[in-house]
């Protein structure tokens, strides 16, 4: 097949020489790399300088290392559980070997390699080996080195591509070198060339002919590279956040009113008063509420600042303009805590209902029934109230509660059963895309700082092996002193595969401990209202310490507990901790969280847990939880992770040009608003990047 007539947008499949692509090629294409221009961003892992052969005095540690050696010994055990094609046997090898240049030694090792290996190095008396050096507890190794190679001598660089659907990178390598000259020629967009015109900015092609090795590669060509890529990325978001604002507003939502009057008595159900931060947020919400466009708020804050408060006053204000409020929590037990929450708050003041997953069958029935006729003005659920059984006559606002908890696709099938529902997302903790939609200014946010004064700071520490019997005797003293304690662990019970403290065996160590103290269990396989039943009985004091997983994340409101011990804390993110130590020191009394474990932890999971340690700040944390989890899809469904839409981009790193893009964008879409308009109007009908929440 000819290359000759190829464009960035013809198919991946064009680069076959032959009528019938090769099943790589196929298998690319399926993985959604469909454009020759989608080949781009499959980056190499690594670029290095082709090393020569050379004697053992120059291995440095993490870099390439080619040498010439005899093997010494060998020791080649199974590696268990572990089979290969064939169902042939696996093996763990360590060789050691003698450089042919020198006197020196170096361990070779091998993991899950098949047993040719053996045979390949007891019939030759010397090999070449290619591998990057390692420092393994102060013993210099090589792990999976390549034997024998075949190196051209003339290639400048080594160039080591991912796997990606099962086609290894040298297949892919073979992919990008298929690309003709005279593609790489042709100038690379990714929007209209007057935009590059009038932000006075080059086509992409040589920043990817710098970052595939196919130009000089140093240190100052791949920064940029990398500078210019990630320029585009920003600028295009950039874009697609003017799109879906625009949309947005051309988007017709219910005008709710209220009277001061109203405002008045709804806040005089309340048993306090409202702080200066959440009578701003409030008043946030009644302006959008008053916009005739659908509302896009986030009201973020602390754990116990009061955010709950501002979203049932919204949803007093909605229902008395005749609308429909749907309050959607994560769990059945932060629902019913809601919905006893209004019951003795609001009393008769409106209809509501309660909607979960374990109400029974005729009961939904006629819980459908209310909402549809609108006999039911405000039903509080779990995720039962996206089906598609629930309908509403006029739903006109929605409330998400600790929103990281649901996906974005399931936020905007409730938010859709209505017509511009305006929509109020709620979090202690912002997840990484909701703190990176914040920080593009694509969300509406209040935020409430405010703590109310009778909320202690709660103190964390970590617990070692070494400290382990000062904190038993910590929890001891508490639970004497007439509190509560609860111990979280991040399994139910012991696993085959992995090592992970879990309740059987927690549950077993405390009974041992604190023999005279009533404990209990609490885990997601027990039937609702068994969980029920034993929340409850912590509640009301009748349990002191509640070994439990982390079920009681969120909503659980015990204001006699004071303690909180986390198990394996390096297995849960740092929002989730945040969002566990928020269930203590809820009452007038401190708060205490231990982050316990018996193993060693690493450097990077250390950092990590020191900053839950020394921050009390859900804000600061939900920042260090963006940078440790990737910064999740602006314009898609993924929460978190490298996978979203900037492949380089990041808002930590590259903040300098993310701040360029910001001022010249809109700087030039004033002096130019017909170019950007074009753009602007495209991203418009793409319903992934307009409709998005």
């Amino acid at each position: 097949m000819s290359t000759s007539k190829l464009s960035w947008n013809s198919s991946l499949l064009e680069l076959s020489r032959t009528r019938k692509p090769g099943q790589n090629l196929l298998k690319l294409y399926d993985s959604g790399v469909q454009q020759i221009k989608d080949l781009l961003w499959i980056l190499p892992l690594r670029i290095q300088k082709m090393p020569r052969i050379k004697d053992f005095s120059f291995l440095e540690i993490d870099q390439l290392f080619f040498g010439h050696a005899k093997v010494i010994s060998a020791k080649f055990t199974p590696a268990f559980g572990r089979r290969g094609k064939g169902k042939v046997q696996l093996f763990n090898a360590t060789v050691v070997v003698k450089d042919m240049l020198s006197e020196k030694y170096l361990n070779l090792k091998w993991f899950n390699t098949y047993p040719g290996l053996q045979k390949q190095l007891s019939e030759v008396e010397s090999f070449t080996f290619l591998g990057e050096v390692q420092d393994f507890k102060g013993t210099i190794q090589i792990v999976n080195p390549k034997i024998n190679p075949k190196i051209d001598t003339n290639q400048e660089n080594i160039i080591e591509y991912p796997t990606i659907n099962g086609v290894a990178g040298r297949y892919i390598q073979s992919f990008i070198q298929k690309i003709p000259d005279s593609l790489w020629s042709t100038p690379l967009h990714f929007y209209p060339k007057s935009i590059e015109k009038i932000l006075k900015i080059d086509p992409l092609n040589n920043s990817f002919k710098v970052l595939h090795g196919l130009i000089e590669y140093n240190q100052e060509t791949q920064k940029a590279a990398v500078d210019r890529i990630v320029y585009d990325e920003f600028l295009l978001d950039q874009l697609k956040v003017k799109a879906r604002k625009l949309k947005n507003k051309t988007l017709k939502a219910p005008i709710i009113s209220y009277s001061d009057n109203d405002l008045k008595m709804f806040k005089s159900f309340f048993p306090y008063e409202l702080t200066s931060d959440q009578d701003k947020a409030l008043k946030d919400i009644l302006e959008d509420f008053s916009s005739g466009s659908p509302m896009m708020r986030m009201v973020q804050g602390d754990v116990g600042c009061g955010k709950t408060t501002v979203a049932i006053l919204a949803a007093l204000v909605a229902i008395k303009s005749n609308g429909q409020v749907a309050f959607m929590s994560p769990t059945e037990a932060l629902a019913l805590q809601h919905a006893n929450t209004i019951k003795i708050l609001l009393q008769d003041e409106i209809n509501f209902e309660i909607l979960l997953g374990s109400t029974k069958p005729k009961d939904k029935k006629l819980i459908y029934e209310k909402l549809k006729s609108g006999e039911t003005n405000f039903v509080i659920g779990t995720h039962s109230l996206f089906q598609d059984a629930v309908e509403f006559k006029k739903l006109q606002f929605v409330i998400i509660d600790e929103q990281h908890k649901f996906g974005v696709e399931q936020r905007q099938k409730l938010v859709k059963k209505g017509k511009g529902t305006h929509s109020l997302i709620m979090t202690a903790t912002p997840i990484p895309r909701t703190l990176q939609l914040a920080q593009f200014g694509d969300l509406e946010i209040s935020t409430i700082r405010t703590i109310p004064s009778n909320r202690k700071e709660t103190q964390t520490r970590i617990i070692t092996k070494t400290n382990y019997d000062k904190y038993l005797s910590f929890v001891k003293t508490r639970i004497s002193l007439g509190e509560q304690v609860y111990i979280v662990v991040p399994a139910i019970s012991e696993s085959e595969t992995m090592d992970l403290k879990n309740v059987d065996s927690v549950l077993e160590n405390y009974k041992a401990f604190f023999p005279d103290i009533n404990i209990s269990a609490l885990h997601g396989q027990l039937k609702p209202e068994q969980k029920q039943a034993i929340l409850n009985d912590f509640n009301v004091g009748k349990i002191n310490l509640l070994i439990s997983t982390s079920v009681i994340e969120v909503g659980i409101d015990v204001h006699n507990a004071t303690v909180m011990a986390i198990y394996g804390p390096d297995r849960f993110g740092l929002s989730s901790l945040h969002q566990l130590r928020g269930r203590v020191g809820r009452g007038g009394k401190p708060g205490f969280c231990f982050l316990v474990t018996d193993t060693q932890f690493s450097e990077e999971s250390l950092n990590r847990l020191k900053i839950i340690e020394s921050s009390n700040d859900g804000f600061k944390i939900a920042e260090a939880d963006l940078e440790n989890r990737g910064q999740g899809d602006l314009f898609g469904v993924n929460q978190s992770g490298i996978g979203g839409n900037k492949r380089i981009a990041s808002i930590f790193k590259h903040f300098d040009i993310f701040e360029d893009v910001t001022k010249k964008v809109e700087k030039s879409s004033k002096e130019n608003p017909e170019v950007f308009q074009e753009l602007i109007d495209y991203f418009i009908q793409d319903t992934k990047v307009s409709s998005t929440i």
